[in-house]
């Protein structure tokens, strides 16, 4: 995980960035091992309660699209640090937690409480060519015109989800798109992985 330390009159010296870093290395490594990247900066607080001149902000990016945030304040930098990171370890846990729950729901999820579907893994579309250049017929494989030749299919099913839980299962299977019926809607919805990061939301809900 890389890990940045700043500070706004505050000194950071090596002592309070090793402080940090061991700091949030073991609060990674019990509840989210997977953590990208934190941002933590020290400030001076004037309006601290009980002579608690220091604050401390902690971003902790736990992983993609996955923000976490922790405030401090203490009568020091380090004390200050160990109630954000506090903030933080108890936000993962939380997070953990859903995540455990949601794959003990997965697994035992009954057959009959999904639709059954097939998936397919379609050929791709050869470039076109040059204009001018002769054209080929169609291969006789091909399921129906226009349409790429189908060179894999496997089962599936389509789940009753919150777009909450459809999200999260997005996450955890780690694939690009997943079809669900929205269990608030009871439409058929789509969540997706874009280019930029987001998850994308289709429901396709008439009302």
């Amino acid at each position: 995980m890389h890990i940045t330390v700043a500070g706004k009159q505050v000194e950071t010296g090596e002592a309070l960035k090793t402080h940090v870093r061991e700091g949030l290395t073991i609060i990674a490594r019990k509840y989210f091992d997977h953590a990208l990247e934190a941002n933590v900066t020290f400030r001076r607080d004037a309006k601290g309660r009980m002579g608690a001149f220091f604050a401390c902000d902690i971003n902790l990016k736990a992983g993609r699209n996955l923000f976490m945030r922790g405030e401090g304040e203490g009568v020091d930098a380090h004390k200050a640090f160990e109630v954000a990171a506090e903030h933080v370890a108890k936000r993962l846990r939380r997070y953990r937690r859903r995540v455990n729950d949601h794959a003990r729901s997965l697994a035992d999820e009954r057959p009959d409480a999904a639709e059954a579907a097939t998936a397919y893994v379609l050929e791709a579309e050869p470039e076109e060519e040059a204009e001018g250049a002769a054209t080929e017929e169609p291969e006789a494989e091909q399921p129906e015109a226009g349409h790429s030749a189908i060179i894999a299919e496997q089962p599936s099913f389509i789940a009753r989800l919150t777009v909450r839980e459809a999200v999260m299962r997005l996450d955890l299977t780690h694939q690009p798109v997943l079809m669900f019926r929205n269990s608030g809607s009871g439409a058929l919805a789509v969540v997706y992985r874009r280019p930029d990061g987001c998850v994308g939301w289709i429901d396709a809900n008439p009302g």
